[in-house]
């Protein structure tokens, strides 16, 4: 009597899938992620790039938001090429991405570099524990690239917390509640 093999779980039954299945949250919600953070630095440089005296954050900010816009158009070009379906929740992301940036930065200076810092670790975490499962995938390619952006918003939190981000008022409360939502906003792209 044949045994048939069962699919691993969470897949469709096609062989494979369930590796296929994983990268594809991955890509999704690392799009995702570049995209919210691309608009968070919009948003914070809305408010800095209108104030006086502010010039040096505002050039600070827009470095970080090339480097996240770069992040986002290899995002786009890896989901195309694997025609992954980007999240449904990217208009949600469009808008509170926004907000977020220019709240903080309204907020003022420090506010807005711990909303780099929460947000950037976070990531840093995310992608890190994203590289590990790629090294077991043998997915040498996303993950040299995962990598290296993972090094470069590590770059920007630590850039953040040399600016002050630490000192921020409620800076416990305020990096908390950022992280949270971070971290749901990952789990909410993986799967919408």
């Amino acid at each position: 009597m044949a045994v048939e093999k069962k699919p691993e779980s969470g897949t469709t039954g096609q062989p494979g899938r369930g590796r296929d299945a994983a990268i594809e949250e991955m890509l999704r919600v690392d799009h995702a992620g570049e995209y919210g953070a691309v608009r968070i630095y919009e948003g914070q440089l809305a408010v800095f790039r209108n104030l006086p005296g502010k010039h040096d954050t505002a050039a600070s900010l827009a470095r970080m938001a090339k480097d996240e816009e770069v992040h986002l158009a290899r995002f786009n070009e890896i989901v195309n090429e694997r025609r992954v379906r980007p999240t449904a929740l990217n208009p949600v992301w469009h808008v509170a991405g926004f907000a977020l940036g220019a709240a903080t930065a309204l907020m003022g200076e420090k506010a807005a570099h711990a909303c780099t810092e929460a947000v950037e670790s976070v990531i840093d975490e995310h992608y890190a524990a994203q590289v590990k499962k790629l090294d077991r995938m043998g997915e040498t390619e996303l993950r040299d690239t995962i990598e290296q952006f993972r090094l470069e918003e590590v770059q920007h939190r630590d850039e953040a917390v040399e600016k002050g981000a630490k000192e921020a008022p409620a800076y416990p409360l305020l990096s908390g509640a950022i992280k949270a939502a971070c971290r749901l906003a990952i789990k909410l792209s993986e799967k919408a």
